[in-house]
């Protein structure tokens, strides 16, 4: 099945109702958002990654046993300066834009200036968050841009600079039973220090009700974590949060910023600067939600590379957090256009289901050698080290799963079912799988010449079990005269509940979000 990534998405802006097959449960009512890069190639120019391209977002809104469909371009500064010149003239990580040759020299050199004290981009291709009342597509970058969930219009344009001393965020943030919103940044050199910001967004300013006011206004930093080096901080896509606890994780995949800063005079992109660092180990910071102080002992886990956690719980003195893990940062590398038209997967760096157990307490007259952790269901351990530094092993539950979801309700508290996309020979998925932590058992969703993207569970309101629900998911479809659709499983067995096909064609997305009618 060849699936052609470098392929420009065409919106479908009008709403268009899709044809269902199987019956939709009446209690699902919502919209399924997802985003992901669409456009990748303008005038004679294109992006040499995939994570590169020019945001598509798609809404599919359920109501009443039917589905809407409908998709816009995020209208980005990028999405207009690129339109605008024809030609790509906004950097992104793994694409460097260069001027027209023809621009004259004073053209370049503010180029040049622009590129060493990068303004990064505002293509928002990654995910959706709520920020208050407020949703916002987002990547990675100091910016992120509103949108309406509905029309799925691109409105204003937020800088985190404005509101916190942050140049990146993640696009994974946290949120609590209030719908108060946390999330951690990266402040680089600000005085001097560079530092991460664990920060919370209110969920509802009642001073700011009615005004045309971003929830950032109302941000308050909640922790501050030194970096281990100024001028190399960690890359982080995600962190972890329990009823009491944050986890962050400080991995040696780093970002030189002095390399960043010479990359377009050098002639190589941002994402060059990125630099994996095995000979060092990862740093695992425990943060207690109620002082905002991280907690005295120190934890430790060998080199690894983390994209996305899958939650994070307590247990008699022990915080346990799972996380999908790879040995090297080989990932992002496959996704460059030229390697994504390759058919070998030597290089393949299968992911692992890792499970991590930090004791809270590291008591003093434990002798060194000896493992902290007095689980009985786990073989993670944490081994004390002289200085009282505790040394932590994963167990590994599975291998080749990735875009880990859960029943969010369960957020922070144990878990017993994860949802998420079966990598077991590829980056590029074509199942839909379900894992059950306690039988280590896997269950699959696949259909021949189909894609599947990430799914997103949706639990049935009253529930009787954590899997009681259904899993959303959109569909690439490469069958001859079939359209692509979004699939909806049943939470329980993954058998198919309903399809509903759509009129226009669906691209490999990256994250979705599910708003419940209502909302």
């Amino acid at each position: 099945m060849a699936t052609n990534f470098s392929r420009n998405a065409e919106e479908s802006p009008e709403p268009c109702k899709a044809e269902v097959k199987g019956s939709i449960p009446s209690w699902l009512q919502g919209t399924l958002l997802r985003n992901g890069p669409g456009i990748f190639s303008v005038g004679d120019t294109s992006y040499d990654h995939w994570f590169d391209g020019m945001a598509i977002m798609n809404s599919f809104a359920i109501k009443d046993g039917e589905v809407t469909h409908r998709s816009r371009y995020l209208r980005s500064d990028t999405y207009k300066s690129n339109m605008a010149a024809n030609r790509i003239v906004v950097s992104e990580m793994g694409t460097m834009a260069y001027p027209d040759p023809s621009k004259n020299f004073i053209f370049k050199a503010i180029t040049f200036l622009n590129h060493t004290v990068p303004d990064f981009t505002d293509n928002g291709a990654s995910n959706f968050m709520k920020y208050g009342e407020d949703y916002y597509a987002t990547s990675e970058t100091n910016y992120i841009r509103k949108i309406d969930p509905v029309t799925l219009e691109t409105q204003d344009k937020v800088d985190y600079l404005k509101y916190l001393p942050v140049n990146l965020a993640t696009s994974h943030p946290h949120y609590d039973k209030e719908g108060n919103a946390y999330n951690f940044g990266t402040s680089i050199a600000e005085k001097g220090k560079t530092k991460y910001l664990l920060f919370k967004v209110p969920a509802d300013p009642k001073k700011d009700k009615g005004k045309n006011v971003p929830a950032l206004k109302n941000a308050e930093v909640i922790c501050t974590v030194p970096c281990r080096s100024m001028l190399t901080p960690s890359y982080y896509h995600s962190f972890g949060m329990t009823d009491n606890y944050f986890i962050f994780i400080e991995q040696p995949l780093k970002l030189d910023i002095l390399r960043m800063a010479t990359a377009y005079m050098r002639g190589v992109n941002w994402a060059s600067c990125m630099k994996f660092c095995p000979e060092e180990n990862t740093l695992i910071h425990l943060i207690d939600r109620k002082t905002g102080k991280e907690v005295e002992t120190k934890y430790y886990a060998g080199a690894m590379v983390v994209y996305h956690h899958v939650n994070a719980f307590e247990d008699d003195g022990h915080v346990i957090f799972d996380v999908i893990a790879y040995r090297d940062n080989s990932l992002y590398d496959m996704f460059y256009m030229s390697k994504l038209k390759e058919i070998s997967n030597d290089s393949y760096s299968k992911p692992s289901y890792k499970r991590f157990v930090l004791p809270i307490q590291s008591d003093k007259a434990v002798a060194v050698g000896e493992d902290l952790v007095k689980l009985k269901y786990t073989t993670a351990s944490a081994v004390k080290e002289k200085e009282g530094k505790l040394m932590c092993q994963a167990e590994v539950l599975r291998q080749g799963l990735e875009l880990p979801r859960i029943n969010y309700d369960v957020n922070g508290k144990r878990h017993r079912f994860v949802y998420g996309n079966s990598v077991e020979v590829s980056a590029l998925t074509k199942e839909i799988a379900k894992f059950d932590t306690e039988t280590k058992e896997m269950i699959y969703w696949s259909e021949d010449n189909c894609i599947p993207s990430e799914p997103v569970f949706v639990p049935r309101p009253n529930g009787e079990s954590e899997d009681d629900g259904v899993v959303l998911a959109s569909v690439i479809n490469s069958n001859p005269g079939q359209s692509s659709f979004i699939l909806i499983l049943d939470g329980r067995t993954l058998k198919e509940v309903a399809r509903a096909y759509v009129n226009s064609a669906l691209q490999k997305d990256m994250h979705g979000f599910f708003i419940p009618h209502g909302n």
